[in-house]
């Protein structure tokens, strides 16, 4: 059994930004500083497709959390083909502002844990 389920909890090391796609779609990007309890904190990239309104008011040092899934994206830069790693948000909350969200989040990870169990 696999499982691709990603939580973050931290503070934006940049603020938010937000584009909009040909396609009409709006696609969201911050960068999440986190920090193991004994480590160095990293800083992680992640995508929010269709982010909710308050995303674009993001600033450095807010503190959100993300549910997510890890992805590894692939890209052309002329005739070099790249790739990079971030994680897909499924859920973002603001920390201590999204109540509701935050429950959300809670049972995402217990329904992931429950799907380990079975």
């Amino acid at each position: 059994m696999a499982i691709n389920l990603t939580v973050l909890a931290g503070e934006c090391s940049r603020p938010a930004e937000t584009r909009v796609l040909e396609s009409g779609t709006r696609l969201g990007v911050v960068a999440l500083r986190v920090k193991d309890t004994d480590g160095p904190a990293t800083s992680v990239p992640v995508t929010v497709w269709d982010p909710p309104a308050w995303f674009d008011e993001l600033a450095s040092g807010d503190a959100v959390i993300v549910v997510g899934k890890v992805r590894r994206r692939f890209y052309k830069a002329g005739a070099v083909t790249g790739s990079r790693v971030d994680v897909e948000a499924e859920i973002i909350a603001r920390a201590g502002k999204d109540r509701r969200k935050l429950i959300t989040v809670t049972r995402r990870i217990q329904d992931a844990l429950e799907a380990l169990e079975a």
